[in-house]
């Protein structure tokens, strides 16, 4: 009987900690960058929630949270990552609700700015998840 041992490295995922800074530093620097972009734009004047301060601690409040929920679920869980994307799905889709009743609630506030607020969402759970759950590190 022969052994077979396989000649591709061993990839490790990165840790936890190293996975959710990777996904804070991104919700911020993309969900910033998109402020800048729709700022010089004209999206919104005078619309609160899109600026700096708000957007950037937002953004990482959120990504942060992720990570604490994806490692509560790591621990608790069988499939965690598959429950993970369903609850991050789930907490997006509920996370449009503020904006929506930003609408009404904020006379600054346009359709086109909720849509990028919604879109900033989009940004820190599509960096959470790709992060938390589907990065596996480099070769």
């Amino acid at each position: 009987m022969s052994n077979v041992t396989s000649t591709e490295p061993t990839v490790r995922q990165p840790s936890l900690p190293v996975r959710g800074a990777v996904a804070v530093t991104l919700s911020v620097l993309l969900n910033a960058a998109l402020v800048l972009l729709v700022s010089t734009l004209g999206v919104a004047p005078g619309f609160q929630p899109l600026t700096i301060p708000p957007v950037v601690f937002l953004s990482a409040v959120g990504a942060a949270g992720a990570t604490g929920v994806y490692w509560l679920l790591r621990r608790r869980v069988d499939d965690a990552d598959r429950t993970f994307v369903r609850v991050a799905a789930v907490v997006l889709a509920l996370s449009y609700l503020p904006d929506v009743g930003l609408l009404f609630a904020d006379p600054a506030a346009t359709v086109v700015g909720v849509g990028v607020l919604m879109v900033m969402h989009v940004v820190v759970a599509a960096a959470s998840v790709g992060t938390l759950v589907f990065w596996t590190g480099t070769r």
